[in-house]
């Protein structure tokens, strides 16, 4: 057991100003390949989006930013969506490109041979820029599900100079406060080769861009058995770690809520975040979920996870770092080991209650909002006109 009377002032500062930043798609219906399910009360539109983000935020007092992605939240006026997100306690956050659910992009988008559908790519996320400067965001991030199936398909070669040029004129349409985050990940949809499948590829393409280029990690993007904390430490010290996309998985990307497959895993991560001191609000490393929520409610899905990741970050700041120092310096593998297993086996629990009491909201963020009745006033309002779910 721990209370918030032990923590150092600085582990204090660093807890209390965590932030973590709630994708817009996951308040809305999702699904697998075979079946996307409907629940009562989904968003219509963004600005209902922003509302149910809004809702995570007030009861966790945590999560002051959500991303849009583009064109799922389209709007006729992001002025007004900025101002709505202001008015309810939150912003808008960083802007994610969509080039993979049109017909054009079968093979490929910003790597497509074809120079007509390589324009269309690179103008949506011209337009992706256009509103940033309307939201206020500084972050574009690009996802690309780019690649090939069957070897001799297209020239694995090409195609990287091809998505290289496409970046780099991206890259020379951002303001000078606006960054580009890139996005890599193993396999899916293509199977033989993704055009950006790791986070080497990713970091040398960013590197090509400028300062400005950096890397987005999504903890489900990788091969069964990866270091992860590994690679967080090696972005770090390359300066290139944008931001994360937090999420767990069991197989393959599942997206589902993080620290529930692994909390161990996230507990290390967040560990090499904190010993890297990125955990600081001015370190340029972004905390986001990437999740989609398909059996479980929504508000509750992100309220969960959010707080999974509170807690291991909790877990990470109370390591004792002078007894680790002398154990690794003395090479006594099992006393190190210990000491990074007695603080992952704590109970982090009350000292984040006391916390929140400490900020003014409720203790139990997730039992506050399900007595809050917010899921049944939405249910009966949110009747009729196209739900804005996945793919909307």
């Amino acid at each position: 057991m721990v209370a918030l009377s032990d923590l150092t002032p600085e582990q204090h500062r660093l807890l209390s100003e965590q932030t973590i930043e709630l994708p817009s798609w996951a308040f809305g219906n999702s699904g697998t390949r075979f079946k996307v399910y409907g629940t009562p009360g989904t968003p219509r539109d963004p600005f209902e989006k922003v509302a149910d983000a809004a809702q995570v935020n007030r009861f966790t007092g945590m999560t002051p930013r959500v991303s849009l992605h583009i064109p799922w939240d389209e709007t006729e006026d992001y002025s007004k969506l900025r101002a709505d997100a202001e008015e309810q306690g939150i912003s808008l956050g960083t802007i994610n490109s969509n080039v993979f659910q049109d017909e054009d992009y079968k093979y490929g988008s910003l790597t497509n041979s074809d120079e007509r559908i390589r324009r269309k790519a690179i103008d949506a996320h011209l337009h992706c820029i256009e509103v940033m400067n309307q939201t206020g965001s500084d972050t574009l991030k690009i996802w690309l599900g780019d690649g090939t199936n069957y070897p001799g398909q297209d020239s694995i070669n090409a195609r990287q100079g091809r998505l290289a040029e496409s970046l780099a004129e991206i890259y020379a349409a951002l303001g000078p406060d606006q960054r580009l985050l890139l996005e890599y990940k193993f396999f899916e949809p293509a199977f033989y080769h993704t055009d950006v499948p790791d986070w080497g590829t990713a970091l040398l393409q960013v590197m090509a861009l400028g300062d400005r280029g950096v890397v987005c990690l999504d903890t489900g993007h990788h091969a069964p058995g990866t270091n992860i904390e590994f690679i967080v430490t090696q972005l770090l010290r390359a300066g290139r770690l944008g931001a994360f996309d937090f999420n767990s998985r069991f197989y393959a990307d599942d997206d589902l809520m993080v620290g529930a497959a692994d909390p161990f895993q996230l507990f290390r991560i967040m560990r090499e975040i904190v010993t890297y001191g990125a955990l600081d609000k001015n370190s340029g490393v972004n905390f986001m979920l990437d999740q989609c929520h398909n059996l479980e409610e929504k508000i509750p899905g992100e309220i969960r996870s959010a707080l999974n990741v509170q807690e291991a970050t909790a877990k990470a700041l109370i390591v004792d770092e002078e007894a680790l120092a002398k154990a690794q310096a003395d090479h006594d593998v099992m006393a190190a080991n210990g000491i990074i297993m007695d603080a992952f086996n704590t109970d982090v629990r009350p000292m984040l209650a006391e916390l929140r009491a400490e900020k003014g909201i409720d203790p139990d963020p997730y039992g506050a909002f399900l007595a809050s009745g917010y899921l049944e006033k939405i249910r009966e309002e949110r009747v009729g006109g196209q739900q804005a779910s996945w793919g909307a």
